[in-house]
């Protein structure tokens, strides 16, 4: 029996599925999730504490690997930030590689 993850895969490389990968942001639950037909596939998740965002996990199902989903995740939190003037902090591995050093996101990386 084939998973719905895994139908969502079968489906894309049959060309079956238009739709594409949704990045959304479930504030009720303090992340950003990529959605692949209704079925999570990636999420970014964030602690709050004051006015500081807190990137504590990025993962992306290994299946939809080297799409970039990642950086659409952290991204999606990036710009929900900047709407509600907030500040990131990355502890996950992968925001601290995305983030740091970078001028791009310089005014809402946390000191």
């Amino acid at each position: 029996m084939l998973t719905a993850v895994t139908e969502a895969i079968v489906k894309r490389r049959l060309g079956q599925s238009p739709d594409p990968i949704a990045i959304e942001f479930d504030e009720d639950n303090c992340r950003s999730v990529a959605l692949d037909g209704g079925n999570v596939i990636g999420e970014c998740d964030f602690t709050v504490s004051g006015s500081v965002w807190t990137i504590t996990h990025t993962g992306v199902d290994p299946a939809y690997g080297g799409k970039g989903i990642a950086k659409k995740l952290v991204n999606k939190l990036i710009e929900e930030a900047r709407v509600r003037q907030k500040r990131i902090l990355p502890l996950c591995s992968y925001a601290v590689k995305m983030m740091t050093d970078k001028e791009e996101y310089k005014d809402v990386l946390a000191e």
